[in-house]
């Protein structure tokens, strides 16, 4: 684990290397993916059955893609009574915050000139949901992806999950009580593709949202403009704000369950207190002994986690925004009047009471969040991520007759003499009429 002075020269780098951070989209996997891409455009299911079983071990003919009635209920039947109701629970409570998150159609009236202005509200038609599969299951991120959709009136929701072994029980009751219709047994880059392109199974979508590993998030990045996409994401990461009022082992424990995601993950600690510092690095080590997954954690915080030395909070706060982390934990006294300082973050965890591990399972907001300091200038996955805004214009003569001055000036300077002569003419014949 690395420790730095704010003040040193080698912080600079540090905060140079943190910028840089994200995917690398290697010229190599996309043209891998390029050829991949062709396949499922050109031969819809065929390759969908060809890559599945190049990739994930498994036979699948087009009638074995999706997951049937009787898949679905042995998923739900297995759950305990307490588990199906911490699923339903936090369902509800994701729902009923992104339901708050709601907009509506609204129109704006200029009664002496004739002119209406507004914006129609509509949700997408269909959603596709990417689970990932690999090294643990996430029912998690089936709700946080799926349900800002429903809640944003998204009719049609479909998964892809990729099928190698045993069908994960927890992901499918998640995505049945979720809603979801039809969960198709395919993933990795081809089922981007399928969900962006459509093949005779499987339906194109107008999103696609889920994370997944450099390959899923490659043929994202590829198929973003055919269709829409929730972001790219990179590995995960938080950082933790402390003052002197922290406790260091809390603070030492949600290092490491951020650690646990992946050895990608990067786990930060910025304190103006030498003292939580060096006890952080010292408890640290202690508490990963015992962990599950020991070996992901040590490569995790050897490779990226970090302790910072301020000289103040104002510099804390400072670096935390120019880092513009997924997570950011304000672990100070009084983070309610602090809190409006920080100016990028993916999600904001006020307290020594609120772990970054609420927001990921139970606390409401969608745990998909904007990674590798994209917190600059994107927000997180919502419900208005799911909803279309289309402008409404209707002008009446009076509005038109007002602007066509405005409209020819602009007409003349563009070079664009017909959008003039659409106005005029107009013009005109509302004259003719009413000589």
């Amino acid at each position: 684990m690395r420790i730095f002075d704010s003040q040193k020269d080698d912080f600079k780098n540090f905060l140079k290397e943190r910028r840089l951070r994200q995917f690398d989209f290697s010229d190599k996997i996309q043209q891998e993916l390029k050829i991949i891409r062709s396949d499922v455009i050109a031969a819809g299911d065929d390759a969908l059955t060809a890559y599945t079983e190049r990739f994930d071990k498994v036979k699948l003919l087009p009638e074995d893609f999706l997951i049937t009635e009787k898949e679905k209920t042995g998923s739900i039947n297995s759950l305990t009574k307490d588990e199906r109701k911490s699923i339903e629970n936090t369902i509800k409570r994701v729902y009923d915050y992104h339901s708050k998150q709601r907009i509506q159609t609204w129109f704006s009236s200029d009664n002496d000139n004739g002119l209406i202005t507004g914006q129609l509200i509509s949700p997408l038609q269909k959603v596709g949901i990417y689970v990932p599969g690999g090294k643990a299951s996430y029912p998690s991120s089936v709700i946080m992806n799926a349900v800002p959709a429903a809640a944003a009136g998204v009719k049609d929701i479909i998964a892809v999950t990729p099928p190698g072994g045993k069908l994960n029980d927890y992901v499918i009751a998640a995505a049945v009580l979720c809603g979801i219709g039809k969960i198709f047994k395919i993933g990795g880059p081809h089922a981007i593709f399928a969900l962006a392109y459509g093949t005779r199974t499987i339906p194109r979508v107008d999103k696609i949202a889920g994370p997944g590993n450099i390959y899923v998030a490659t043929a994202k990045k590829m198929v973003y403009g055919d269709v829409d996409i929730d972001m790219i994401a990179g590995p995960s990461e938080i950082a933790i704000i402390c003052d002197d009022s922290a406790d260091p082992e809390l603070a030492a424990v949600d290092m490491m369950s951020q650690a646990e995601h992946d050895e990608m993950a990067v786990s930060t600690v910025i304190s103006s207190s030498r003292s939580i510092i060096e006890k952080i690095e010292l408890i640290l080590p202690e508490l990963i002994r015992s962990e599950k997954r020991k070996e992901i954690i040590e490569k995790s915080i050897n490779s990226n986690a970090s302790l910072v030395l301020t000289r103040s909070l104002s510099e804390s706060i400072d670096i935390a925004n120019e880092l513009a982390p997924e997570h950011l934990e304000l672990y100070i006294r009084d983070p309610f009047e602090k809190m409006f300082l920080i100016k990028n973050a993916g999600a904001l965890f006020l307290g020594g009471n609120t772990p970054e591990s609420l927001g990921d399972y139970v606390a409401g907001p969608s745990h998909v969040l904007p990674t590798g300091g994209t917190a600059r200038f994107f927000s997180p996955l919502d419900t208005l991520s799911f909803l279309k805004r289309t402008s409404v214009i209707s002008s009446g003569p009076g509005f038109l007759l007002k602007s066509a001055k405005d409209i020819n000036f602009f007409s003349e300077a563009e070079g664009l003499s017909a959008h003039n002569e659409s106005v005029s003419l107009r013009i005109k014949k509302i004259k003719e009429n009413n000589e």
